[in-house]
């Protein structure tokens, strides 16, 4: 008998959902998480102490005490010997089932406590001398407050005994991957045997395991690969140009394009040549040089007789984006709008006709260019920059401005491969993976906080040779718990210390407009120190900073380091990058300062980083429009991604129908997954 969800009363309804589960096979693939041996019962006497064992008893005393604090103590014995019982949280039915003379069956861990061998919280169960044992192992379900294990076990069990579990992949080509059938994989992970070695239940190593994650990155595939062929039936305008503005801008420019840039190139203006519209992620490490690609992308668009939008995430970099375009840009006679939240009405009214007519060729901003006001003439590419910070509905609406125009992603944050095959297999990938010559390498040092005034000497030393330097803090506001050095602290201090130089601060609590003032001071050197917060991860370009140092640099991620490091080293001066860390370090800290010390390169880092922290945390944005991955793991199951992506392509092109049914079992109810 499947459950009816009609039947279910609206409290764990609203509870299933918030789990996913909205129907029953939502039900069958809700997996266990851990499971409870309660197939083996141990005498008192026998139980090992501290892991977890399964013992009865009779309970022989039961009392509420109040020292040292309020808690229901019971001891139970068996004809081996005695426990004891505290619960520390209790409710009145749980005195009620540790009444004297009661049979009781506990679960839990035994410790050695003040009056001998005791269980805290263990699970407790009334039962009878003729009560069986369980036959499988018992699963503990992922849930929510209030929605009780045993309410899942039944529901569970009911849509699997309801539902034939057919398979969605035809016999053979299970056989070919070595894969059991959908069914006894189900029935397994549900109901494990005793004789299962646990640890490959846990490290999710067994068959049944193997199965059901090659099904769900099989179905990941299928519905990333459906994504990228829905974009090629869509029309796009086809941008041909001559790329003669390209060619006046690249005539000015003080540098020439490096082999990488130049090949990323042509494969944006191909796509921008096609009548499909252009997905492509541009990626290239801190100073690879993907404005200039972006710009020069821009102004063949704008040669064809179309607009551009270029989308950033915070003002800071898309007024950096306004400014560096414009000041290319003007001398073509080109009009550069600015869009940005802290524009006054009248200057933001401007701006938005002049787009709206199609007078502005390129408009510039934040989220402000998504606005419902903001309607373009005739926008034939969208560039969005840093797009791991916006979610796909954001990316969806810049997108809908203009029907369906190119879309060109750029992103510093290198993707790793298995995040390419994966989360990011609907897109194309462009890589600048050369750095323009002249750059000098980024040395790199770790140093103990407790040498704060030697490295404030080091500042001194380097204002003195006329260069610049950073002081970056990582929160604004004192933090008592994490004992955190405040940027207005560490601005006071500063100023006092180094007090024949200028130093500034820039935080996020600023208004847009005074950061700007602060941003091209320092840019023009009328400042010589910039205390700031993480709000000069990306965007700022000053050659003539050539020293950076991170406070608390082990409470940052990797790719936060890796960003603000890329601030310096920006010309052809020898450039540092000091990192500053308060012992103790924690393990996971320790590992991303081994990393950041050791290389530069942005692409081990994001492995490394990938590695550390995991997808979900990694894509950011990115997840809250693409199936994220509840039981497959990218880095341990690799080469089951990649017989997912061979098998997703085949299906595909040989049985589509086989490819539906699967996509079906798993993502039906939520096809919006499919569309972004």
């Amino acid at each position: 008998m499947k459950p009816d969800f009609n039947k279910i009363p609206k409290a764990v309804l609203d509870r299933l959902h918030k789990l996913g589960i909205k129907q029953v096979q939502d039900l069958i693939l809700h997996l266990p998480l851990r499971y409870e041996d309660e197939t083996h019962l141990y005498t008192i006497a026998d139980a090992p102490v501290g892991s977890p064992v399964l013992v009865e008893g009779e309970v022989k005393h039961a009392e509420v005490t109040y020292k040292p604090r309020k808690q229901l103590v019971a001891r139970i014995e068996d004809a081996t010997g005695e426990l004891h019982i505290r619960l520390l949280n209790f409710y009145p039915n749980q005195q009620q089932v540790l009444a004297v003379g009661r049979r009781v069956r506990l679960l839990g861990e035994i410790r050695r406590g003040f009056f001998g061998e005791e269980m805290v919280h263990p699970k407790i169960r009334l039962v009878s001398e003729s009560t069986a044992l369980a036959e499988a192992l018992t699963p503990v379900y992922p849930t929510v407050n209030g929605l009780t294990q045993p309410t899942l076990r039944k529901l569970i069990a009911q849509a699997i005994e309801g539902r034939a579990l057919e398979d969605t992949l035809p016999a053979a080509l299970l056989r070919d991957l070595g894969l059991i059938p959908f069914h006894q994989a189900v029935q397994l992970l549900h109901h494990p045997t005793p004789d299962i070695p646990s640890r490959a239940l846990s490290e999710r190593m067994h068959p049944a395991w193997l199965r059901i994650k090659f099904d769900e990155l099989l179905a990941q595939q299928l519905s990333m690969r459906l994504s990228y062929q829905r974009r090629h039936e869509q029309t796009a305008p086809v941008l041909k140009a001559k790329g003669e503005l390209a060619q006046r801008l690249i005539a000015t420019l003080p540098f020439g394009l490096t082999n990488a840039q130049n090949k990323v190139l042509s494969e944006i203006r191909h796509d921008l040549a096609s009548p499909h519209p252009m997905q492509r992620l541009l990626q290239g490490d801190v100073g690879a040089g993907k404005t200039i690609v972006a710009a020069l992308a821009a102004l063949d668009a704008i040669e064809a007789g179309y607009q551009v939008a270029l989308m950033a995430p915070t003002e800071i970099l898309a007024e950096q984006h306004y400014k560096k375009l414009s000041s290319w840009l003007a001398p073509l006679g080109i009009e550069v709008a600015w869009l940005a939240g802290s524009l006054k009405p009248k200057a933001k009214a401007a701006a938005i006709a002049q787009v709206e007519t199609g007078g502005s060729q390129l408009a510039v901003g934040t989220h402000a260019l998504f606005q419902d006001s903001v309607a373009f003439s005739r926008l034939g590419l969208a560039i969005v920059d840093e797009q791991h910070r916006f979610g796909v509905h954001q990316r969806l609406a810049l997108r809908g401005k203009g029907g369906s125009p190119h879309q060109l992603m750029m992103s510093a944050t290198p993707i790793p491969r298995t995040l390419a095959m994966s989360y990011y297999a609907d897109l194309d990938v462009s890589i600048i993976d050369e750095l323009p010559p002249g750059r000098t390498p980024i040395k790199t040092r770790l140093v103990s906080d407790t040498r704060r005034e030697e490295m404030i000497e080091v500042v001194r030393k380097v204002c003195s040779e006329g260069r610049q330097a950073y002081w970056v803090c990582p929160l604004i506001e004192e933090s008592e718990a994490l004992e955190l050095q405040t940027a207005e602290d560490t601005h006071a201090a500063l100023s006092e210390t180094l007090a024949e130089y200028s130093v500034g601060l820039v935080h996020g609590r600023l208004k847009a407009t005074e950061k700007a003032e602060i941003m091209a001071a320092f840019s023009r050197n009328e400042i010589q120190v910039l205390v700031a917060t993480t709000v000069i991860e990306v965007g700022v370009d000053v050659p003539n900073a050539t020293l950076m140092v991170i406070e608390h640099a082990e409470r940052m991620g990797l790719a936060q380091l890796h960003q603000l490091r890329g601030r310096v080293g920006r010309g052809a001066l020898e450039s540092s990058c000091v990192l500053l860390f308060a012992s103790p370090v924690g393990e996971v800290a320790k590992q991303r300062l081994k990393v950041i010390y050791e290389t530069t390169d942005g692409f081990v880092i994001a492995r490394e980083d990938l590695r550390i922290r995991g997808p979900g945390e990694f894509l950011g944005a990115r997840q809250s429009g693409v199936p994220m991955l509840r039981f497959a793991d990218l880095e341990r199951d690799t080469e089951l991604l990649e017989r997912a992506r061979d098998v997703a392509a085949e299906l595909l092109a040989r049985a589509p129908q086989v490819a539906d049914t699967h996509l079906q079992r798993w993502l039906a109810g939520r096809e919006e997954l499919l569309k972004t």
